[in-house]
């Protein structure tokens, strides 16, 4: 059901239709859920990423978070988030624990404590420290591409042999159409 419009949503189609049947047969409630926080920590973390360097390397129009003139660091809007999680985890009402949201909440807070683990650890702020932030940062995207992958491996792997098989019969149906007439 469409919120805004009040009309019912139309059934997907074609290939979107063939990936929500995968998901339907491959991805329990749990999986989706781990699914969908993987996927959000590794896209918040890239993203943390590239802004982090953008507003350091002054080709981002906007500066860093501040109030009250001290800086805002990252993880102080992880742990909020973080928080935020378990408040609807202990209110446990069954379709809020399990809704998308609180897995992408749970998986950017995550990751945004995580980005700046350094400073937390050692209570200095090491962020741009040359020694071991590229590893950090490589080893923590491969973490996150392999969960996402290793949390729903049958999934992938389906989702991967329906594209190949939708893409190749799109392409034979493409050069069928475009074949010279004899």
């Amino acid at each position: 059901m469409n919120a805004r419009t009040g009309q019912r949503d139309s059934p997907p189609t074609g290939l979107a239709r063939r990936w929500s049947q995968a998901a339907d047969t491959h991805l329990t409630p749990t999986k989706r859920s781990l699914l969908v926080t993987w996927a959000a920590f590794g896209t918040t973390f890239g993203t943390v990423r590239l802004i982090t360097h953008g507003i350091r390397g002054g080709w981002l129009p906007w500066g860093n978070l501040s109030a009250g003139g001290r800086h805002l660091h990252h993880y102080n809007i992880g742990i909020a988030a973080l928080a935020g999680v378990g408040l609807v985890a202990v209110r446990g009402d069954e379709r809020a624990v399990r809704h998308p949201l609180v897995a992408a909440g749970y998986g950017a807070g995550t990751a945004l404590i995580a980005d700046e683990f350094a400073l937390l650890l050692d209570l200095q702020d090491v962020y741009w420290t040359e020694e071991g932030r590229i590893s950090v940062d490589v080893a923590l995207g491969i973490m996150a591409a392999l969960g996402t992958y290793l949390t729903a491996a049958p999934f992938w792997h389906e989702i991967g042999r329906i594209t190949h098989e939708h893409t190749r019969r799109r392409g034979a149906a493409l050069l069928a159409r475009s074949a010279p007439y004899d």
